[in-house]
């Protein structure tokens, strides 16, 4: 082994050091600092600190919104020297969010120069651009001298800073804020002012107020690049309730009609935080993947304002859908997260709702109204013992001059001559002679008048609440009319919508292209869709002793009901079916059926029409056709069959009475109204049998007569009923000369 070396004098002794403990304590000073100065903002301004010494930095420069414009380096320069000790592409690249007024809702810095875009573009160099303050900034900063807030010594001692802005302004939600800390986030959409304002007025007048109450006046987040907020408005209300949640937000969009019945899709408004030039780039993408069926073409003709074309491929496609299909795999539709975890009081960091979000900015506004009022009051007191030292030079001018001339130390025989307090002795003392006419002395009783009414005022406000919250109130109403809904600034740019109901349904029908075709059954159960509506149906060849037993006319969009045997209805999707080459599959293997079950009808889907299902007993209802429609393989049952019976029947409900014939050829004609309509049963008897069961049964209009169908196809109508026509469960008479010996109606559907 070699020999230890013994470490120089100049570095100490070698301590051992438990690692673990070493690395606990330095990561959780890391974590401490980027939550406390860093990543999360301040409730009471709204602020992080690299933004709140960006404000003050250049406020110190004198950068007020009516003065002129000074290089973003200068800014820059002063906030990394004196009080933001990092580098200085972070600090300009704050600086220019603030700028920018597609990232900022209200924005604090007036830039002049490339400031980028909402394409993503960066900024111009910092030696290229310009900034000041805007008036949303001033209003921030308003009383930042007054002792409104207090100071802190900056990062070397050598300067202060403020630890908070006295923000007559609710910074927090109207502009919003994000950011990742150690552990935790931030997550904030920016809101419309005037409504905050409107919100905080009411707190003031109802401090209880409810969060449903609130979103009455803050109905949901107003972003800078406008959209539609398609969020229910009960998942708006339990987010700002518990300050988490997420808001749904849409393009804005419009047809335009570009002639000959043709027309293009205009995109106007972009969610927020989505880079245009990126989202132009994955639409194309996803065009040239063939994973956009309805899009022909997009293109970018923008300008300062966002115009975004979209192309149908054809002009039969709805427009809702094709924007759907956009909003479900584009950027067109965002989700934006909400995370209200903010620093209550500037130390504690929690996640607050809406209402406490407001509530501590208004307790702030209370504590800086105090402020500024007391050190207002001791500046009146001040001055008002600096003048009325200077009436007593008005009253005894010739002996004040006197004294001056004349006494090596005048002060202190001033003082003892006229009863005078140092303070009042020192300001006379540094008169200027000017101030010596007589016009002065009424000035000075004017504004002493004046300073006594507003110091009275000031204590009047200082001794009562009440008056400090109407002061407030004031402040809060002049804010709106500033920066409310009825100025540019202040108008809601994003709006409310619902989105369109069923459109998901829509869409996965509209990803299907739409063509006819003709669904065939077979008696031993294969099934296929052949291309075209198939008239000629004699020369469909089927496997060996298998022949048609229905023939539907469909379209591939369709949705398929197939009833079977054991009274349960089975979903088929007409786009998933087996082509019309060869002999199709066994239906089974598309459902999960037992195998001493078998079909007795399919057919389309119609939302909204009625069905009459019956079993081989005579026993049926009427069911709504929406209720039978199942979303797994198993089916729904819908139909009780007892043991050793079948169901047998199904057709539509079109009419006002029901005919029914049995195996025993008996037929029976009665009102429909005897029938109940259920979702699921046995049912009610329809006709009484001594031998056999039900064979058929038809809904018809009793004016028009009975129609039926022979076996020749031909049709034909039984006009006078009476012979037949009876009540429920009844037996029934044999039908009329030349009824089909199939004991059947014909058709039941189509």
């Amino acid at each position: 082994m070699g020999k230890r070396i013994a470490p120089p004098d100049s570095q100490g002794p070698i301590e051992p050091v438990n690692l673990h403990e070493a690395l606990e304590e330095r990561y959780l000073a890391y974590a401490l600092s980027t939550i406390m100065h860093r990543a999360l903002p301040d409730v009471r301004d709204g602020l992080k600190p690299v933004h709140r010494r960006l404000l003050y930095a250049m406020r110190q420069l004198k950068l007020d919104p009516e003065g002129g414009f000074k290089k973003c380096a200068r800014v820059v320069g002063d906030v990394i020297g004196k009080y933001h000790p990092h580098g200085d592409r972070a600090v300009y690249d704050a600086l220019v969010r603030l700028a920018q007024d597609f990232s900022v809702r209200y924005p604090l810095v007036d830039g002049q120069g490339n400031f980028g875009n909402v394409d993503g573009d960066n900024a111009a160099a910092m030696r290229y651009t310009e900034a000041r303050l805007t008036s949303v900034a001033a209003v921030l900063l308003d009383g930042i001298d007054e002792d409104a807030i207090d100071f802190r010594p900056n990062y070397d001692g050598e300067d202060e800073e403020p630890v908070v802005l006295p923000a007559n302004f609710p910074n927090l939600l109207a502009n919003g804020s994000s950011g990742i800390a150690v552990g935790m986030a931030t997550n904030i959409p920016p809101h419309n002012a005037g409504e905050l304002c409107d919100a905080a007025l009411h707190l003031i007048k109802f401090p209880n107020a409810t969060a449903d109450k609130l979103v009455d006046l803050v109905p949901g987040p107003d972003f800078p690049t406008g959209g539609i907020l398609v969020e229910p408005r009960e998942s708006i209300v339990q987010s700002y309730k518990t300050g988490r949640g997420s808001f749904r937000l849409r393009a804005r969009w419009e047809q335009e009609d570009t002639g000959r019945g043709t027309y293009q899709i205009v995109v106007t408004e972009i969610p927020y935080q989505v880079q245009k030039a990126r989202l132009v780039e994955r639409i194309a993408e996803l065009l040239q993947a063939k994973k956009l069926p309805f899009l022909a073409d997009v293109r970018d003709e923008s300008t300062d304002i966002v115009r975004l074309i979209l192309e149908p491929k054809s002009r039969n496609i709805d427009p809702v859908l094709l924007m759907e299909s956009m909003f479900k795999l584009t950027e067109l539709e965002t989700r934006f997260p909400l995370n209200m975890n903010v620093l209550s009081r500037g130390q504690v960091p929690n996640v607050i709702g809406l209402r406490r979000a407001l509530r501590e900015w208004l307790d702030h506004r209370q504590v800086v109204l105090v402020r500024r009022s007391k050190f207002r009051l001791a500046k009146i007191d001040h001055r008002l013992e600096v003048l009325a030292g200077y009436l007593i030079v008005y009253l005894n001018l010739d002996k004040v001059i006197k004294i001056i001339r004349e006494k090596d130390e005048p002060k202190p025989e001033l003082m003892r001559a006229f009863k005078m307090t140092d303070i009042q002795a020192e300001a006379i003392l540094n008169m200027r002679l000017r101030s010596l006419r007589k016009l002065e002395e009424m000035e000075l009783r004017r504004e002493h008048d004046a300073l006594t009414k507003e110091r009275k005022e000031l204590k009047s406000l200082l001794g009562s609440k009440d008056r400090q919250w109407r002061r407030i109130g004031d402040e809060i109403e002049a804010l709106k009319a500033q920066f409310g809904q009825k100025t540019e600034l202040g108008r809601r740019r994003t709006s409310f919508a619902e989105a369109p109901e069923g459109a998901d349904i829509d869409l996965a029908e509209a990803m299907i292209e739409k063509e006819p075709i003709t669904i065939v059954l077979s008696e031993k159960g294969w099934i296929r869709a052949i291309r075209g509506h198939q008239t000629a149906l004699d020369s469909l060849i089927f496997k060996e002793g298998d022949r048609l037993q229905r023939a539907v006319q469909a379209q591939t969009t369709d949705t398929l009901l197939l009833f079977a045997t054991n009274g349960r209805f089975y979903t088929l999707g007409a786009d998933k079916l087996p082509g019309g080459r060869g002999h199709g599959d066994p239906f089974r293997l598309m459902v999960d059926i037992e195998d001493a079950s078998d079909a007795i009808e399919i057919f389309v889907h119609e939302p909204g029409r009625k069905l009459l299902v019956a079993s081989t007993s005579g026993h049926g209802f009427i069911v709504p056709e929406d209720e039978v429609v199942a979303m797994t393989r198993k089916g729904k049952q819908v139909l009780n069959i007892p043991d050793g019976e079948e169901a047998v029947l199904c057709t539509p409900v079109d009419g006002d009475s029901i005919a029914v014939i049995g195996d025993n050829r008996k037929l029976l004609l009665f009102a429909l109204k005897e029938l109940p309509e259920m979702t699921r049963g046995k049912g009610v008897r329809l006709q009484r049998y001594k031998d056999g069961g039900l064979a058929d049964a038809k809904i018809f209009k009793k004016k028009e007569g009975l129609p039926y169908t022979d076996s020749a196809g031909r049709d034909f109508v039984i006009s006078d009923l009476r012979d037949w026509w009876g009540a429920r469960a009844q037996a029934g008479r044999l039908p009329p000369k030349g009824f089909p010996k199939s004991n059947s109606f014909g058709p039941r559907f189509g």
